[in-house]
């Protein structure tokens, strides 16, 4: 297993204990890491948008209703969806609005825990008043609960509620009786496939309190949920006639299922079926921008097939709980990818609307039917309850707990700095000693990454960076002194005696490259951004029967239809452009931070199909005056909302 050859295990944080394997990595309290630069700012944009306000915005579900505080309403997934963001953006921020609005939750879920150990909403008695707007789901359902815990979990990480503990011990005990008669899917097929959220708070509480019965009752939840190591392993993602029925989002947070389950039962087979349900979603389903045709069910390569931004969230959430177990960096290369491309396109650039679907090649955003598995409710325009109202909870976690792994405390008691962005982080190394690390950075958009140590005495602690796959030059220094040193596994671990003041400069050189995809599209990619077509747009604002809130359809001002000149592409002849200084808000057409500027042809051929960009063209062959080339330009995927980022490529005669 990458990262770990010792059994080591960290002294200062709560990490795996015997019998669970020692993870290389271990996840710091929430609070320890503080965003700096854009990071600070995405943060401060949900404080003030969607995360800060959705008990206003959304008052049917996020309300005092809601049957997580008690009420009537909503007692399924969607409050503690909220608040499973709402947490760690209130403790990451140390704001105490944010706390004050989370904190009836949980005193809610502690103050009327059974008397046998169930938790949640209690079942209604016949004769309710439904109210309108909400889902009932059936109230003792397994799965939403899975969400609360980790709400609790996180909670417990900053403040240390002993209470937390208590009612898990509880609730887990509860499950131990229950399971047997009630499994994961007796209520509904969700618990059944997300049963790997309850089994990573299981063993985090043995890992504290080193109750035996817990890893008794780790197994039963593991039996009890579906066996992605068998579908990730075998070739169920690979059909396609028809596509496999599995969900989008069940697949994405069926990715960690099997790591999770490796602490107590260290085979390689369960690594190896996530690495190969990766692959078989890439080559059957992906994207160059890292996600995969899913809207609703599973839906092939095509790039104009939605990807739904819960799939983004949780296909993170996988990412942070396998990186720490594994050490394997294949899973922080991954994360950047998401987080830097996908994220910030899918929402606007106040976090007041989201995109229930985003398309790789999406050229036209309307209230208008596309080639969808699901295209109910204005699945692709940007609004607050548009699509199914599960993006709109369950999006507040993707930029905190991103950020919430970008530092990790080692097996050997010192610092990995494995996920970069602007940040500092306090930490205990070595002998529990108190030191503060500064990243400055304009990563991703730059290569340069500058790490400041700050300590009150000389302290000897090894530093662990991480030398992405994609980068295949890089220079680092200590102190202005070039460094030389081959990484181990992708990683760089830096063993001396720091005193304060200490710098460390981390280069990563960004070349361009570029990848293959459907029909033989291309993708143009550097360092962890993906680039596509800028295009000038226009937002235009719809009130429409049947929603609660207005929403915003996009319209393009600028051509769209180009394909790339094949010699162009072999030599990788582009134009760098970079602005001398990057914004707060760098995710958008006026503010992003480089560019790529590039020879194209018009495909007249080209056009719109049902609403979107139509069929990629597999083989395009023109004269040279038959190509009346246009210097395009191509920004970060994720400064874009209208785009092209698959390009079909012409063969110039």
């Amino acid at each position: 297993m990458q990262g770990q050859s010792s059994g080591e295990r960290n002294a200062f944080y709560i990490t795996n204990q015997y019998p669970l394997i020692a993870q290389p990595y271990t996840a710091l309290p929430l609070g320890d890491i503080k965003p700096k630069g854009f990071l600070l700012n995405m943060l401060e944009l949900q404080r003030d948008g969607l995360t800060g306000h959705l008990d206003s915005i959304y008052e049917t579900v996020c309300g005092p209703s809601n049957g997580w505080l008690g009420g009537q309403g909503d007692g399924w997934e969607r409050g503690p969806y909220w608040l499973d963001g709402l947490v760690p953006l209130a403790y990451m921020l140390n704001d105490e609005d944010l706390k004050t609005k989370a904190q009836p939750w949980i005193e809610w879920s502690i103050a009327n825990q059974r008397a046998d150990g169930y938790f949640g909403p209690l079942p209604l008695s016949d004769g309710y008043q439904k109210i309108e707007g909400t889902q009932q789901g059936n109230r003792e359902d397994w799965w939403p609960k899975m969400v609360m815990l980790k709400v609790l979990q996180q909670y417990y990480s900053s403040t240390k509620d002993e209470r937390v503990l208590n009612l898990m011990t509880r609730y887990f005990e509860y499950q131990l009786k229950t399971l047997p008669n009630f499994p994961l899917g007796h209520w509904t097929f969700w618990g059944n496939r997300r049963g790997a959220d309850n089994l990573a708070v299981v063993y985090w509480l043995y890992n504290i309190t080193g109750d035996q019965f817990l890893l008794e009752l780790a197994e039963i939840i593991h039996h009890q949920t579906y066996n992605w190591t068998e579908v990730y392993s075998g070739n169920m993602i690979r059909q396609v006639n028809p596509l496999p029925p599995l969900h989008c989002v069940n697949v994405a947070q069926g990715l960690k299922a099997p790591v999770i389950y490796y602490q107590q039962h260290p085979e390689d087979k369960y690594l190896v079926s996530v690495k190969n349900g990766l692959r078989s979603l890439r080559e059957v389903h992906g994207f160059v921008n890292g996600m995969y045709g899913g809207d609703e069910q599973l839906h092939g390569n095509d790039p104009t097939q939605g990807s739904e931004l819960c799939s983004a969230t949780e296909m993170m959430f996988s990412f942070e709980s396998i990186l720490p177990i594994t050490g394997d960096v294949f899973y922080a290369d991954y994360l950047e990818k998401i987080a830097y491309n996908v994220l910030p396109t899918q929402h606007d650039d106040a976090f007041t609307r989201k995109q229930y679907f985003q398309q790789v090649n999406q050229v036209l955003i309307t209230d208008e039917a596309r080639n969808f598995f699901d295209d109910d409710n204005s699945r692709l325009v940007f609004g607050v309850l548009t699509g199914y109202p599960c993006c709109t909870t369950n999006m507040h976690q993707s930029w905190p707990k991103f950020i919430q792994n970008l530092w990790y405390a080692t097996s050997d008691n010192g610092v990995a700095a494995l996920v970069y962005g602007p940040s500092e982080v306090e930490i205990k190394v070595a002998g529990g000693k108190q030191i503060k690390i500064t990243e400055e950075t304009n990563y991703p958009f730059d290569e340069k990454i500058s790490f400041k140590i700050q300590t009150t005495e000389y302290i000897e602690f090894p530093f662990h960076l991480r030398i992405p796959e994609w980068c295949k030059k890089y220079s680092l220094k200590i102190n202005d002194e070039i460094i030389v040193q081959e990484p181990n596994d992708q990683i760089i671990q830096l063993d001396r005696i720091w005193t304060n003041d200490d710098k460390v400069e981390l280069i990563l050189n960004m070349d361009i490259r570029t990848s293959n995809w459907y029909e033989g599209s291309v993708g143009i990619e550097r360092g962890p951004l993906v680039y596509a077509l800028k295009m000038d747009d226009q937002w235009r604002e719809v009130s429409s029967e049947g929603h609660d809130h207005s929403f915003f359809e996009v319209l393009p001002k600028s051509e769209w239809n180009f394909g790339l000149i094949k010699s162009e592409i072999e030599s990788i002849d582009f134009e760098i452009v970079k602005v001398e200084v990057i914004s707060s808000m760098p995710w958008n057409i006026e503010n992003a931070p480089l560019s790529l500027k590039i020879k194209a042809c018009r495909i007249p051929d080209w056009q719109l199909y049902n609403h979107s960009a139509g069929k990629i063209p597999a083989r395009i062959r023109m004269n040279n005056s038959a190509c009346i080339q246009e210097e395009i330009t191509l920004i970060p995927y994720g400064c874009t909302t209208l785009r092209i980022a698959q390009f079909p490529v012409v063969q110039l005669d």
